[in-house]
């Protein structure tokens, strides 16, 4: 194949370890060492992770972790345009100002339903194992040069701004892979069977609805645990959804991971372990209430979990 997923590693790598490099320069930031270290050790398990043993990958997340939990990765000294500066060029641009947000769902639908058969000289031009995300990082590198054209902004600019929304971030962006991996090990752990155990003594699970409830509510709930969905599907599917929902009751797999996943976006509005969706934007906007976006989030998200279990009820079997 052309295009693997290996390659969007490649190029993402590539930038977090130009993030690391410009963290070190840093002398504004008094923990520009460890601030770069934690980026360049978040780059080498994107370019490097498939050739790094498991063992020496966890002492990596181990180190990422130490480094994050003792306040090692600060916020850097950035060059910044002032207001009038943005809002000049804003009015310059107009609304093209939009057009590479939107090209980025435009190719990941073009790539995904479009293309996941074509070929060049026999060779399958994207990797169909994993089509939607090859497309989605084709996408984001499509819409990165069309931005690029658009400001005329120099070469590095983009590269300094993605460094400014790291910092802006911090360690919490990489919550979302620590988390996916978490809920892979807990899986791998045989928590699924516990939580299967658990639930088959609770309810009665010839009952089909309180089974769909158990599932759709259990991962609501264990991503708020989790703080992740990615990290709540693994456990929550292997103990309820495929023993219980698609083996006793012949459910659909696919409508399954679907809805169950989504039920899962619905915990993640609700919590604050969703760091990177709950209390960094909190803190980017300077809210006089950190936990004002979940609060505003949990009528939206009761009423989707509820709309979800009914869905999942109906469509499922």
């Amino acid at each position: 194949m052309l295009i693997s997923l290996n390659h969007i590693y490649y190029i993402l790598g590539a930038l977090v370890a130009i993030v690391a490099l410009l963290s070190f320069q840093d002398k504004g930031n008094p923990k520009r060492v460890l601030t770069g270290t934690f980026w360049g050790l978040y780059a080498i398990s994107f370019l490097f992770g498939n050739m790094i043993s498991p063992v020496y990958m966890g002492v990596l997340a181990i180190a990422m972790a130490v480094i994050a939990g003792f306040g090692g990765v600060r916020m850097g000294k950035h060059a910044e345009a002032t207001v009038e500066e943005r809002t000049a060029q804003a009015k310059k641009l107009g609304n093209w100002l939009f057009m590479p947000a939107l090209l980025i769902p435009i190719i990941t639908i073009i790539g995904t339903l479009g293309l996941k058969d074509f070929t060049i000289a026999g060779l399958q031009l994207l990797d169909k194992a994993n089509i939607t995300l090859v497309s989605l990082g084709v996408a984001c590198v499509i819409a990165l040069l069309a931005a690029m054209s658009l400001t005329k902004d120099k070469k590095l600019q983009p590269i300094k701004e993605s460094r400014r929304l790291f910092d802006a971030i911090g360690w919490a962006a990489v919550l979302p892979q620590m988390l996916a991996t978490l809920g892979a090990l807990f899986a791998a752990a045989g928590v699924g069977q516990v939580v299967s155990d658990l639930v088959s003594a609770a309810i009665p699970v010839d009952n089909r609805f309180m089974v769909v409830l158990a599932y759709t509510i259990g991962m609501a709930l264990f991503t708020m645990i989790m703080g992740n969905a990615f990290a709540a599907f693994p456990v929550m599917t292997a103990g309820v959804g495929l023993p219980l929902i698609v083996k006793m009751h012949g459910g659909d797999p696919a409508v399954l991971a679907a809805i169950g996943m989504f039920s899962g976006y619905c915990g993640t509005l609700m919590t604050p372990m969703a760091a990177n969706f709950n209390i960094v934007p909190a803190a980017l906007l300077d809210l006089p209430d950190k936990n004002g976006v979940i609060k505003a989030q949990v009528p939206t998200a009761i009423l989707l979990l509820t709309v979800n279990v009914f869905l999942m009820y109906f469509l499922v079997f």
